[in-house]
């Protein structure tokens, strides 16, 4: 008995696969566990393997077409069975189902293109005729605006003619007919918008009864849907209208007018870069088309032979080129740090502050400090320790959110940003208001050589009620960060730049640092911030002030 093999959920977030390569064809003899084809996803492109034994009868999606996940995808069975109960059946109505939590197929029938299965018989579409529906031109279209007809009633259209030109969320673009006949209907007007699907023409033979067709309500599984639909349900017939096979094997989808234009122009499709659906070329792409030297058709370098030798204009050179790209996945550190800033930054309300502090007296007073024997202090040294102090002072800001509850920590634990190989940690400074300069100094140097090597306990990482993140030692004159939860805020360090400044009325070269302060808006206020901010900068310009 024939099975059905339906568009398989291979990924938790999938809503539709394209087959990028089919590894059987119609008449294999297929064994169980034999990979049918290959299957791009919304994360990988991903085997597909068969659970019958049988023949392959049908194949309901070419290669390079997507579909959503339930769509007919193969059909195997016994060699000569007959399939034409399956492919003609209603969705829901087949006990064939072979993959786990599917229980539908959809309906489809290679030897008719023209499928109207499920149109009820009394409202059926005379043969012929062909509703347009308005299509999904982008990924995030949901409406479109018809900018201008480029057709009127009562006009011949032939397969490739440009319909009219829509408008959508990103661009304005070219719509083309795939089918031949005479517009008998417009639907939506110049100016006018509506939904993807909402009916843009009718296209038929001359006498069609208009308002017969428009009260026959098609589902959209049959022909008279929108394009994309059309071509998922006759794959074999858009292959052979769309896809031109070359020598070396590769394939170009294309549109019969774009291939068209090409043939008269002497374009080599294999040059041409498609913006349409799965990269197929549309007229446009021809249209726009400039070759470079090495890759002008033979029939366009004997075009312009024939030209005017006086004359001939050398043709403007464009870069062409094959995008790549790599995925590497993901470690466990990335995926923690991207969940926690994630949820950081979309449940606090986020609000920064920002201020430049003069750091002469910092630069003059380190250099006394690293003059003693074994001492080494460097400016980030200074920065966590003024903040320490500046904590002890405005304890809103050493604070927690706990919903129903605000926290007060009465202790100080600074975190200090370290960046490492794949990502970032943030060791912390237990009771950082109670060490000295140079025992903040050397607790950093030890705990981020051990963060480096991933020598840290994860004891060490945790309990902070404050962070400190500094990239000035790359050059970065200001920058924002994303609140490091629990923390209220987090303080950001750019580098210390020379400057004019002005001194006493006069303009004289000196140094400063900007910093910028993150805060949580839910317990820190704008005011209890910029006092913060006031008391650290007197901290850190009168640097005497932290060894008392």
């Amino acid at each position: 008995m024939a099975e059905v093999i339906n568009m398989p959920r291979l990924s938790d977030t999938m809503e539709e696969g394209t087959v990028a390569k089919w590894l059987k064809s119609v008449g294999d003899k297929i064994e169980e566990g034999d990979i049918l084809a290959e299957i791009e996803t919304d994360k990988a492109t991903m085997e597909f393997e068969s659970f019958h034994e049988g023949t392959l009868l049908h194949i309901g999606i070419a290669e390079g077409d997507g579909a959503p996940v339930d769509t007919l995808l193969a059909i195997i069975g016994d060699e000569g069975e007959d399939i034409t109960s399956l492919l003609n059946g209603k969705q829901g109505t087949s006990n064939n189902v072979v993959e786990a939590g599917e229980d539908t197929i959809t309906p489809e029938k290679t030897e008719e293109p023209a499928v109207k299965a499920e149109s009820n018989i009394s409202n059926e579409i005379p043969e012929g005729v062909e509703v347009i529906k308005m299509p999904r031109l982008s990924d995030t279209m949901e409406e479109g605006t018809v900018a201008t007809w480029l057709k009127k009633v009562g006009d011949e259209v032939e397969e490739g003619d440009i319909l009219a030109e829509i408008e959508t969320d990103k661009a304005t673009m070219e719509f083309e007919s795939f089918y031949s006949g005479q517009l008998l209907y417009i639907g939506i007007q110049e100016g006018e918008s509506a939904p993807v699907d909402e009916v843009l023409a009718i296209i038929g033979p001359e006498g069609t009864n208009v308002e017969a067709v428009l009260k026959s309500k098609p589902s959209s599984t049959t022909e008279t849907a929108t394009t994309a639909e059309t071509e998922k349900i006759a794959p074999q017939e858009a292959t052979n209208k769309e896809v031109k096979s070359l020598n070396s094997g590769q394939r170009v989808f294309v549109s019969p007018l774009a291939r068209k234009i090409a043939a008269e122009k002497g374009i080599d499709l294999m040059a041409v870069k498609g913006s349409g659906d799965h990269g197929r070329i549309v007229k446009r792409d021809v249209e726009n088309f400039v070759p470079s030297k090495d890759i002008i058709a033979p029939a366009a370098v004997a075009e312009t032979k024939t030209a005017s030798e006086s004359q001939v204009t050398a043709p403007q050179i464009l870069p062409i080129g094959e995008e790549h790209f790599e995925e590497v996945k993901n470690s466990q550190m990335r995926k923690v740090i991207a969940k926690r800033l994630s949820e950081s930054k979309f449940t606090a309300p986020h609000y920064y502050l920002m201020i430049e502090v003069d750091m002469d007296n910092a630069m003059a007073s380190r250099v006394k400090i690293n003059s003693l024997p074994d001492t080494k202090v460097s400016f980030n040294d200074m920065v966590v320790k003024a903040c320490a102090m500046a904590l002890k002072k405005h304890p809103q800001v050493n604070t927690s959110w706990n919903g129903d509850t605000t926290r007060y920590n009465q202790h100080i634990h600074v975190g200090v940003a370290v960046a490492v190989d794949d990502g970032l940690v943030v060791p912390v400074l237990k009771f950082t208001d109670q060490m000295s300069l140079t025992q903040i100094g050397t607790s950093v140097k030890d705990l981020a050589g051990r963060a480096r090597v991933k020598k840290l306990t994860p004891a060490e990482m945790e309990g902070s009620t404050f962070t400190v993140s500094n990239l000035g030692m790359f050059g970065i004159l200001e920058f924002t960060s994303i609140i490091n939860q629990p923390n209220s805020a987090i303080l950001s360090v750019g580098t210390i730049a020379e400057k004019p400044v002005v001194k006493n009325g006069q303009i004289v070269v000196g140094n400063t640092m900007k910093i910028s302060l993150a805060c949580d808006h839910r317990t820190v206020d704008g005011a209890t911030g910029a006092q913060f901010l006031q008391t650290l900068r007197a901290y850190l310009e009168n640097p005497v002030t932290m060894l008392a």
